[in-house]
């Protein structure tokens, strides 16, 4: 097993891949402040993901929800979507396929 390096992808707001497979994906969401956004964006993956700390408002194509620790949820393929940290935490997404980009 490799290590994967943390990458700061917008302001308050890292990701780190814990483990991939070409059909699958495990990566780390760190908010380390409240008002942190993960921007709305589409890609063709299947994404679920567990709230693992924190609260989060999250939109997927308009719907808005709140989640907090323990939540799970499932984002279809193309549908947008982005958070904003409500209470600083961590999301653990998964993707199928992996997410080539983030290597």
């Amino acid at each position: 097993m490799s290590e994967y390096p943390i990458v700061n992808t917008d302001p308050g707001v890292t990701r780190q891949v814990l483990a991939d497979h070409p059909e699958l994906m495990v990566v780390a969401f760190r908010f380390s402040e409240a008002g942190a956004e993960g921007k709305l964006h589409e890609h063709p993956h299947i994404q679920s993901t567990f709230v693992k700390s924190g609260k989060f408002r999250f939109s997927i194509d308009g719907v808005e929800a709140e989640v907090s620790a323990g939540d799970t949820f499932v984002i279809p393929s193309n549908a947008r979507h982005g958070c904003v940290c409500l209470e600083k935490g961590t999301l653990i997404d998964s993707f199928t396929p992996r997410r080539d980009d983030f290597l």
